[in-house]
């Protein structure tokens, strides 16, 4: 068998056995429930309610964006948090050299790790993403517009999440590595409300500064992209939230996005390749 496939199985089985993946699932089961449970509960009011249908719709699609707005947030730091031990880690305590060595190829080596975690991360994305829309749907009855792609485009915000840090843990050790990432993330974060903000400064400013630090960490662009092809137009009609219209990224930051992935994880690869284990 092909080692990168068997090393890609084991890291799989590995990640099965953390103690934080599964703390993660049941926060993530917990939040399902919280959130079927405040769908529900906004039902009752609006039936004992005259708001008009049109409004009560629009509403409690904005309720189903704020509950996958959440689930983004949870499944890039899980993917953070789950992986940030699993080069720099091995590396420290030395485990790397029992499967870094010939004839198994220092690529082969971290590409299975990598694509492990990918195997992992859809699921995890599966579940949480389609257990979101499934609530919306059976018990508030409100879907939103391609769910597909918006699905599509928060796996790719892990993916991204995901190969960054395996790149940092080429270089640095395990609490560096989760530092730098995290710090990464927020930098992205923080330049997409930047942009929104820009709306109201009208200051062109804002706007370079938000599209920098989409450059050099593209995930909230993707997640204001997966916003934009998802939402309600009430929710692209609210300035100042996490879903406005104000300044949308286009389809080529998501072929940046695609292409900055393929270049840390060549990164990655190169300097493991050249690290002394």
């Amino acid at each position: 068998m092909n080692p990168l496939w068997v090393i890609a199985s084991i890291t799989f089985r590995e990640a099965a056995r953390k103690k934080i993946l599964w703390t993660a699932l049941v926060v993530g089961l917990g939040f399902l429930m919280v959130f079927g449970a405040g769908l529900y509960y906004q039902m009752a009011d609006f039936h004992a309610s005259n708001m008009p249908p049109f409004l009560r719709y629009q509403v409690l699609s904005a309720m189903l964006m704020v509950g996958l707005y959440t689930v983004d947030l949870l499944a890039v730091v899980m993917t953070i948090l789950t992986s940030v031990d699993t080069i720099s880690g091995e590396i420290a305590s030395g485990t790397i050299q029992a499967i870094a060595t010939k004839p198994v190829a220092r690529w082969h080596v971290l590409i299975g790790k990598w694509a492990g975690f990918v195997a992992m991360l859809a699921i995890y994305v599966a579940v949480m993403f389609g257990g979101t829309l499934a609530a919306g749907y059976w018990i508030a009855g409100v879907s939103l517009d391609n769910p597909l792609r918006g699905g599509l485009l928060v796996y790719l915000e892990c993916l991204l999440a995901l190969t960054a840090t395996f790149l940092m843990g080429t270089w640095f050790s395990t609490l560096t590595n989760g530092v730098i990432v995290l710090g990464l993330h927020g930098l992205a974060f923080l330049g997409g409300w930047l942009e929104q903000m820009s709306g109201f400064a009208q200051g062109s400013a804002l706007v370079t500064l938000g599209v920098v630090s989409s450059l050099i960490m593209p995930l909230e662009a993707i997640w204001r992209r997966a916003a934009f092809l998802m939402q309600p137009p009430l929710a692209g009609a609210l300035q100042f939230t996490p879903f406005a219209n104000i300044s949308v990224p286009s389809g080529a930051m998501v072929g940046y996005a695609g292409f900055y992935l393929i270049i840390i994880l060549a990164l990655a690869i190169y300097h493991f390749q050249r690290r002394d284990l």
